[in-house]
């Protein structure tokens, strides 16, 4: 299985660098910037399902954990659903874009804030659980 998860991995990696090669060489034109934005909303539901499916996983393989895992899940829902009210708050935005027009569709840009916005959370949130377990770790 973790041989499967490192393949799976590595392909998931070169998909992205070819992507982001690829908007580099066009000079960010649409093409590439839309396949960019689609392949970060697969990895982003990736992300979720994977998440949501270890909690599962977690709460059949041990029933003790039910409640941290509940946790999880919920705290995952409370992250996206707080950062979807946000995005759909400033709903009526109009993005100018490069060809002096505006890039105005309410449902892709509800779901690129959204999106950036529980990256901005999942960012910190890392970055805080890191200093404190190093310094938990430092007094030990």
């Amino acid at each position: 299985m973790k041989k499967i998860l490192n393949i799976l991995l590595g392909v998931l990696l070169v998909v992205t660098l070819v992507l982001l090669v690829y908007a580099c060489v066009t000079g960010g034109s649409d093409a590439s910037i839309s396949a960019n934005l689609i392949w970060g909303y697969v990895l982003l539901a990736g992300a979720v399902l994977a998440v949501l499916y270890s909690a599962i996983k977690g709460m059949v393989e041990n029933p003790a954990g039910i409640k941290k895992a509940l946790l999880s899940i919920a705290i995952v829902v409370v992250v996206v659903g707080a950062s979807v009210g946000i995005a759909l708050s400033h709903k009526g935005l109009a993005i100018p874009n490069s060809a002096g027009g505006v890039f105005d569709n309410p449902t892709e840009l509800v779901i690129t804030e959204s999106s950036i916005i529980v990256t901005y959370v999942a960012l910190s949130v890392a970055i805080i659980v890191a200093i404190v377990s190093e310094i938990r770790n430092a007094l030990k």
